[in-house]
């Protein structure tokens, strides 16, 4: 099946950058549009992420063809329960595409307790919520991004209002970060090894091209 393969975000502009040193196989063949609403608890530390992907026109009907067992050219209920079981395995051993960070450092998520597969004007959409294993405090600097390890799926945020935080407090500065791919490499040169750039769908280092929210927080005195 077709969502059984790994999928992934990644800048097209990275990909294009990538293609001129790595297999010609390796870029994204499945696009999505994307949003990501990070939502806080009333003491202020991060509750969940909520993750909304819209797939392009032609991964959508592929999985209609896959996936419409009656061949009404529809997903009924206990379709779409197909969709989103085999998409929430085939997608979790890579963390779901999200890294999130406090001061360059990984924070643990825990997996969605479900995810959730809609079909409407004929795309393919994808909706989750995960939450930080340990309490995620609004302080130093925190990342939040999307990305693929395989390269396979390329996920966008057309506009930097599609990566939000409601109720930001005034201690916290936001921005969207946009990576320049040669900028990303060169800043992770002594990072990248020689497998990355044969393989990167070998490594975790695409992340380094990843869109991701930016929050840097003052911690309160």
């Amino acid at each position: 099946m077709i969502l059984k393969t790994p999928t992934t975000m990644l800048a097209t502009a990275a990909v294009a950058l990538l293609a001129m040193t790595v297999q010609a196989s390796v870029h994204p063949h499945v696009f999505a549009e994307a949003r990501l609403d990070v939502m806080l608890n009333p003491d202020k530390t991060v509750k969940s992420l909520r993750h909304l992907w819209r797939f392009d026109d032609l991964f959508s009907s592929t999985v209609l063809m896959e996936f419409d067992k009656n061949s009404d050219l529809k997903l009924d209920d206990s379709e779409l329960a197909e969709v989103s079981k085999t998409v929430f395995e085939s997608i979790g051993e890579y963390n779901y595409f999200q890294v999130v960070t406090l001061d360059g450092k990984d924070i643990a998520m825990k997996p969605p307790a479900s995810l959730v597969a809609n079909f409407e004007d004929q795309q393919l959409i994808i909706l989750f919520e995960t939450e930080p294993k340990e309490p995620l405090k609004l302080a130093g600097k925190i990342d939040f991004g999307v990305y693929d390890p395989t390269f396979y799926t390329a996920i966008d945020f057309t506009e930097d209002s599609n990566l939000n935080v409601a109720g930001l407090p005034s201690s916290c500065k936001q921005s969207v970060i946009r990576p320049d791919p040669d900028e990303a490499i060169a800043q992770n040169q002594s990072k990248l090894t020689d497998a990355f750039f044969n393989d990167p769908s070998g490594t975790d280092m695409s992340k380094i091209f990843a869109t991701r929210l930016e929050l840097n927080c003052q911690a309160k005195g």
